[in-house]
């Protein structure tokens, strides 16, 4: 598989009409996914962990980082920041797979240099069952 291109690397959010709108300005993406073992070591395990096959708690974690635009996506994020709701998102790794489902807004900040533009930084986790769907 060639490279990808980073740009091509989205976060979306449903736009209440049936769609998603992109969160814009974004210069630095991430994502994670986690996974946390259901331990079921007992004495007979002859002193080696054991773990639930296919019993893992499955969290994702993205987010990103870029200038301030504004928009009508910044503000269904800032709401559902304010009012601890769910957002109905789209992340898109290119190349790869699209997840799309509830996430919850960990974090969102902005800062702002006298000289310079008005930044932001977004954190999210998953908040319930996510698709994964190849691209």
């Amino acid at each position: 598989m060639p490279a990808q291109i980073g740009r091509e690397f989205l976060l979306e959010v449903d736009d209440g009409a049936g769609g998603y709108t992109t969160v814009g300005g974004f210069t630095t993406n991430s994502f994670t996914i986690n996974g946390s073992p259901t331990d079921i070591t007992n004495k007979d395990s002859d002193g080696f962990r054991e773990s639930l096959n296919g019993g893992a708690n499955i969290a994702i974690d993205t987010g990103g980082n870029g200038v301030f635009m504004g928009g009508p996506e910044f503000d269904i994020v800032h709401t559902a920041a304010m009012e601890g709701t769910h957002l109905d998102a789209k992340v898109t790794i290119p190349g790869m797979m699209t997840y799309t489902g509830p996430f919850i807004v960990n974090s969102l900040g902005f800062t702002g240099d006298t000289e310079g533009a008005v930044n932001y930084d977004i954190s999210l986790q998953s908040a319930g069952p996510i698709t994964a769907q190849s691209l």
